[in-house]
């Protein structure tokens, strides 16, 4: 899984894709599995959770940046889940209701972040803006 560029100069745009390994960055891929554009604030991703993990399972090995993507958006803590599931530590819907549970509170602490910083930027717009002072002829101390 890599990161396919897509934009203009200076303003990228990124799909996220399975290819092979040899193929070249922006080459041919096998599937197109979701988008990421870092130039919005917050970077808004949108990936396919279900194709991300079925590809994780046969055995594709993201790279970094896409890893991150992943584990931003629970994918590798589902697949995490998946192999408690699989080595019999507890049942599916166990592992289902802790990831949502997890979830529920990756989206709140998103979504606080996210008025955290339209708070700071109502602020920062309002503030008047701070004119240096002319300086005084004569001397201060003498």
């Amino acid at each position: 899984m890599r990161l396919q560029r897509h934009g203009s100069k200076k303003r990228p745009f990124y799909f996220i894709v399975v290819a092979d390994a040899r193929a070249p960055r922006d080459g041919k891929f096998i599937q197109k599995i979701g988008t990421y554009n870092p130039l919005t604030v917050p970077a808004t991703i949108q990936l396919d959770r279900q194709r991300a993990l079925d590809w994780l399972h046969k055995g594709a090995q993201p790279t970094d940046t896409v890893r991150r993507i992943l584990s931003f958006k629970g994918v590798l803590y589902l697949k995490h889940l998946l192999r408690g599931v699989k080595l019999g530590l507890f049942d599916e819907v166990t592992a289902m209701t802790k990831f949502e549970v997890w979830h529920k509170e990756h989206e709140a602490q998103i979504k606080k972040r996210n008025d955290e910083h339209r708070k700071q930027r109502q602020v920062r717009r309002h503030q008047p803006v701070r004119r240096p002072q002319p300086r005084q002829e004569g001397g201060a101390a003498e």
